[in-house]
């Protein structure tokens, strides 16, 4: 059967492509229409390719597909205007292994051998993992932009610079990411120590970052919100079946966003109603599978999610078909939000939620701890202060008070 699709005629250096493209796109769940507008922009983007003397097929950087999308705006065409608009194209192509065109690096000056030194030392050296390394070369390089000298071995810098340095950047951050500016700039300025770059041990400048931890109390949600919540989900359409069974793993369960985003078909035993949770600090703990729960998830199995042969079980309602982000589950959460006309919220909330309630109807806090998988006792004692009722029972008459 001829469709929409087939009958796109492609030229230029990206034509072979074309065909095996428009597979690659039916198999991560894009309807026919979006494969033909997707062949179309291919068949432009290869004609402008040509004219501009690219005769062989490459994955274009960021200049190349800028370029193309102001020529295809100055054209008059009001879709597919910015570069997010071709990811699909260069992600096919990446995949296929065409080549990308040569990037001339610009001559690394001082600051950027310093800062390559300092990358080596922090992930051979101090064996940080990637995410962590890119996060503290961030802040030295925002230390080298504002004192060039380093790089060539000018070491003014003193405790003045470096204290208001941490006055002005610190508080712009919420305490969890100032405490981990404070601690990369600290190992950044021992490492100028340690090489002689500075003069003295100038780590000992930055001030410790003030812990707020446990000053606020846990909220939970009125009562019968969660049920809205619950209840605004369209159990009519696959991406409904979707969002209920995953707001009752976060009200029932009390999962984590990242929790929900890193189940797999096999994390679940049917047999025996339990589930595998890979929570925090790469910890798995197995829990049992309430029956309402099971039977949401089981609903959107069956009626709701794509076909495909990916093993996460909740996953994108729209093309491409792949695993929801934690960020996503948050979303779905104030998506529930707006329909059901309450405030929003996020995925965390509910966590509270089902703590609080659990408090409310006598369960202790060990309890409350197992069934919220928490590391340590004092973290689940923040609950304690919530329960109005049985801290009553400590308060101590005001002298003096008439019985």
């Amino acid at each position: 059967m001829t469709t929409a699709w087939s009958r796109v005629r492609t030229s230029g250096p990206l034509a072979p492509y074309a065909q095996p493209f428009a597979r690659w796109l039916l198999a991560k769940g894009y309807t026919e229409l979006s494969v033909t507008e997707q062949l179309r922009l291919m068949a432009h983007l290869s004609r402008w390719m040509d004219g501009h003397g690219l005769v062989d097929a490459v994955v274009l950087d960021d200049p190349q597909i800028q370029q193309y999308c102001d020529a295809r705006r100055a054209r008059g065409y009001t879709a597919r205007l910015t570069p997010g608009g071709l990811r699909p194209i260069q992600d096919f192509l990446t995949e296929e292994g065409l080549p990308t065109p040569p990037v001339v690096e610009a001559p690394a000056g001082p600051g950027t051998e310093l800062l390559g030194r300092y990358e080596s030392h922090l992930a051979g050296e101090r064996g940080l993992v990637a995410p962590v390394v890119q996060r503290w070369v961030a802040v030295a390089a925002m230390v080298i932009a504002e004192h060039p000298g380093l790089g060539g071995g000018d070491g003014t810098v003193g405790a003045p610079e470096v204290i208001a340095f941490c006055a002005r950047e610190l508080p712009r951050r919420g305490h969890s990411a100032a405490n981990d500016f404070a601690s990369a700039l600290r190992s950044f300025l021992r490492f100028l120590h340690v090489n002689g770059l500075v003069a003295g041990p100038l780590a000992q400048a930055v001030p410790p970052v003030a812990n707020r931890r446990g000053v606020t109390l846990p909220r939970g949600l009125a009562p019968g919100t969660v049920e809205r919540l619950v209840a605004s989900c369209d159990r009519r359409r696959g991406r409904g079946r979707r969002d209920r069974a995953i707001l009752l793993l976060l009200t029932r369960l009390g999962l984590r966003a990242g929790e929900v985003a890193r189940l797999g078909l096999e994390d679940i035993d049917w047999r025996v109603g339990e589930i595998v949770i890979h929570g925090k600090g790469r910890r798995d703990d197995r829990l049992p599978l309430p029956r309402d729960v099971g039977e949401a998830v089981v609903d959107y199995l069956r009626r709701g999610r794509p076909k495909t042969t990916r093993r996460t079980v909740f996953l994108r309602a729209i093309a491409p078909v792949g695993p929801l982000s934690p960020a996503r589950v948050t979303g779905i959460v104030h998506d529930a939000c707006g329909r059901a006309g309450l405030p929003k919220v996020g995925a965390h909330r509910l966590r509270h939620a089902l703590a609080t309630q659990m408090l409310a109807s006598g369960a202790s806090l060990p309890e409350i701890g197992q069934v919220l998988r928490h590391a340590r006792i004092a973290t689940t004692s923040i609950y304690a202060k919530v329960d109005v009722a049985r801290l009553a029972d400590l308060v101590v008459p005001w002298p003096g008070r008439r019985s």
